[in-house]
């Protein structure tokens, strides 16, 4: 039998780099390719307190179905986060997600009919595209540069697709530059999206990994229309197998958000939020991110390091403030796909992301995205003098 699927399953493509990551799992490749955090660093006896405590609690409540918004006092500690980060927050203006991602599903689906139009930046996030995908929506991208998004052309890309809904951004440390958008396009995104009625997807799952520079405020604390759905999450800065994130919106927006919920989980993990808020009550999670912070920018200064020493002089790369991420661009004509396919990965044992499908338009293949999160010292130095030398056996 060959069933029918719904015309939207057109849309739901595997990742064009999903058989080239799959190669990756070798033990003896060098993977720089996910944002995945350092293991080493994981609060794991605390967490397994945690689990152990709210397990053992009378009553089972822990095990027991929990609201579809989440467990009150984790939505107050929420709260309480996104207020010491400067937005006006109660638990009531929560919603405790499946990990910050189904927040993009549930944010497409809740806004984007097929054809509407997003705005993105240019380029995006890879997950976001895969989330947005099945609303089947046309996109409308905005070049960046070192501060972010190019505010400058937002407003001639809006004015050409007046039917756009809605604006996707990771103003902290973009996945996948790294760059971040400064304070005056801040503002400058909050006055068009006004202009334009225009929701504005804030995703910031980097946000706490600031290890360079000043904190900027978010969108949603510039926000005084109730138009910017914050999305956060504790993937990077807790664990990520605790598949944790929040969302933060007007009633409106949020309700119906909590409907997609219903309908689609029914709700998270219980036992998943009691230990985490309990590790919340008990634990420094300023402490914990401030060790991460040290941890990933000393880790930033080695990749960079190596990639000044190894890799040939035309092949830039960003230095984020914060975040997981560096972004290479090779000269023009490079395919970063092929190369690691074909002498990166067999040759060198070395993984990365290719950068040509985080453009949602125009695929360009002259990128790749580094993390340098993941990998210990010694591996980024071995792994990227691995690249480099290469690199530098290709014919120019």
């Amino acid at each position: 039998m060959i069933p029918r699927f719904a015309r939207r399953m057109a849309e739901v493509r595997p990742s064009a780099i999903g058989e080239l990551l799959a190669l990756g799992a070798d033990t003896s490749i060098i993977s720089f390719g996910g944002g995945y955090p350092d293991a080493t660093l994981f609060p794991a006896k605390e967490l397994e307190a945690c689990f152990r405590e709210v397990i053992r609690a009378p009553g089972g409540q822990a095990m027991q179905y929990a609201p579809s918004n989440g467990l009150p006092q984790l939505r107050q500690q929420i709260a309480g986060l996104m207020q010491a980060d400067g937005v006006a927050c109660a638990a009531e203006d929560v919603l405790v997600l499946q990990g910050s991602q189904q927040g993009l599903d549930f944010a497409a689906r809740m806004l984007v009919d097929p054809g509407d139009v997003i705005v993105t930046e240019d380029p995006t996030f890879l997950g976001a595209l895969i989330a947005f995908q099945p609303s089947q929506p046309r996109y409308a991208v905005v070049p960046v540069d070192a501060e972010g998004m190019r505010t400058d052309l937002l407003a001639g890309v809006l004015a050409a697709h007046p039917q756009a809904r809605m604006l996707y951004t990771v103003p902290d440390f973009q996945n996948p530059t790294g760059v971040t958008l400064s304070l005056a396009r801040r503002h400058e995104l909050i006055r068009l999206a006004n202009a334009h009625d225009l929701v504005v997807i804030e995703d910031t799952p980097y946000r706490q990994i600031r290890f360079a520079g000043e904190s900027l405020p978010t969108l949603k604390s510039l926000d005084t229309e109730g138009r910017v759905i914050h999305l956060g999450s504790f993937s990077k800065v807790l664990v990520p197998g605790l598949r944790l994130g929040w969302a933060v919106a007007a009633p409106a927006l949020l309700a119906r958000m909590g409907l997609l919920k219903v309908a689609a989980d029914t709700q998270t993990s219980t036992l998943n939020m009691a230990a985490a808020s309990l590790y919340l009550d008990r634990h420094d999670l300023g402490a914990h991110v401030a060790g991460l912070r040290r941890a990933y920018a000393a880790k930033k200064e080695v990749m960079l390091d190596a990639i000044r020493r190894h890799l040939p002089q035309e092949i830039t790369a960003t230095d984020p403030e914060g975040g997981l991420f560096t972004w290479l661009r090779f000269p023009e004509g490079f395919d970063a796909t092929a190369f690691m396919r074909e002498v990166a990965l067999p040759r060198a044992h070395v993984a990365y992301v290719p950068g040509a499908t985080f453009f949602p338009l125009t695929p360009r293949p002259n990128h790749a995205r580094l993390n340098f999160s993941a990998q210990p010292e010694a591996k980024i130095r071995e792994g990227i003098r691995a690249l480099g030398e290469a690199l530098q056996s290709q014919p120019r």
